[in-house]
């Protein structure tokens, strides 16, 4: 069994900045940054429903972060 990967809330509001300003096709994004394009998805859903407020739980410092 794989140990799932854990990234911080500042990995995640980056790659949903990129995915929102980056000429990139998503799946090429989601690729180059080691995660599902479903994944940016979602972390994009959560970001604009609680703002400031979403990832809590992500931790600050992790070492299968990016």
């Amino acid at each position: 069994m794989t140990k799932r990967k854990n990234f911080t809330a500042e990995f995640k509001r980056e790659a949903v900045r990129l995915l929102e300003s980056s000429k990139k096709q998503p799946s090429d994004l989601a690729r180059e940054l080691g995660v599902r394009r479903n994944q940016l998805y979602k972390w994009k859903e959560q970001l604009s429903r609680r703002g400031e407020q979403a990832f809590p739980g992500a931790r600050a410092h992790d070492s299968q972060s990016r």
